[in-house]
């Protein structure tokens, strides 16, 4: 007997910009198959004119939830109900939820990084040095910061910039949050515990760029990361893992963020190793 098809089924999805083939999309998908609910999860190309028509859709058809991309971060906060503490000291939403007639905001970014992170080691009382100061820098910073970091170095080539995010952490958390300059090759000190590359140095289809890294400074107990999935293998953790430092790649952050993201919107606990399969067939790792 063929299986009646079944139209009701629950509607997530993702407002930015179109790509051939969306990786969230992808893990996202598979962890609902893996789980047996009947869940979509669309990608739809939403002009920045269009946001707010495309947030009343959202109540409109019932959609339980939906991802942001740039540039959609910081205008769509102004559509929603309500945001949480953490993507209010960021000022960006990526995730919405709704909650009965309410949609919410919340920022899974810097929560996906801390997730990841925690799987070699416990930031809190570790002094971190983080490369970047967007969108992904400010939410690594607050996260890694609420999770109790001693110190945050924050290195980037604009000061205005970097002096902006220094001055969020310094007055929003308790983390002890400087600048650095980055011009030329930056060097480590050597009681670093963790570096954070949020910066798109790396980034396809530039994957052979170099980092600006002087790799003399690595020592084999700093712990390299890098927030770029694509490629999974970036310049800077190759040669970091040479000289045997432990590294963490993006596809982490991105898996551990999707988690998150589908907890909120389902209640259900998805597999991480089931969404992490399914970002390596989408990047051939």
């Amino acid at each position: 007997m063929t299986k009646p098809l079944n139209f009701k089924q629950e509607l997530t999805c993702v407002f930015g910009q179109p790509v051939a083939e969306n990786p969230t999309q992808c893990m996202i998908e598979a962890a609902y198959q893996a789980c047996g609910l009947e869940w979509r999860y669309l990608t739809i190309e939403v002009a920045p004119e269009n946001l707010e028509q495309a947030v009343e859709g959202l109540r409109a058809m019932g959609f339980r939830g939906a991802n942001l991309t740039i540039p959609h971060k910081v205008e769509v906060i102004q559509y929603l109900d309500g945001i949480s503490d953490a993507a209010a000291m960021m000022g960006a939403v990526n995730c919405i939820v709704r909650q009965g007639d309410h949609l919410l905001g919340d920022n899974t970014d810097g929560k996906g990084f801390v997730q990841s992170l925690k799987e070699v080691t416990d930031p809190q009382g570790k002094k971190i040095v983080m490369f970047g100061a967007g969108g992904a820098a400010r939410a690594i910073g607050v996260e890694t910061a609420l999770a109790g970091a001693a110190e945050i170095t924050i290195v980037n080539r604009s000061a205005e910039r970097g002096a902006a995010l220094v001055k969020l952490l310094n007055e929003k958390t308790e983390v002890r949050t400087r600048f650095e300059l980055w011009d030329g090759d930056f060097t480590l000190a050597d009681d670093v515990d963790v570096v954070i590359n949020a910066t798109s140095i790396g980034l396809y289809p530039d994957v052979d760029a170099v980092f600006p890294l002087d790799f003399s400074s690595l020592k084999p107990n700093m712990i390299i990361s890098d927030v770029i999935p694509n490629p999974p293998e970036t310049h800077l953790l190759r040669e970091a893992a040479k000289i045997g430092c432990p590294t963490l790649d993006g596809l982490g952050m991105l898996v551990n963020q999707g988690v998150i993201g589908f907890q909120l919107w389902t209640g259900v606990d998805p597999d991480p190793k089931v969404m992490r399969a399914a970002l390596e067939e989408v990047f051939g790792v």
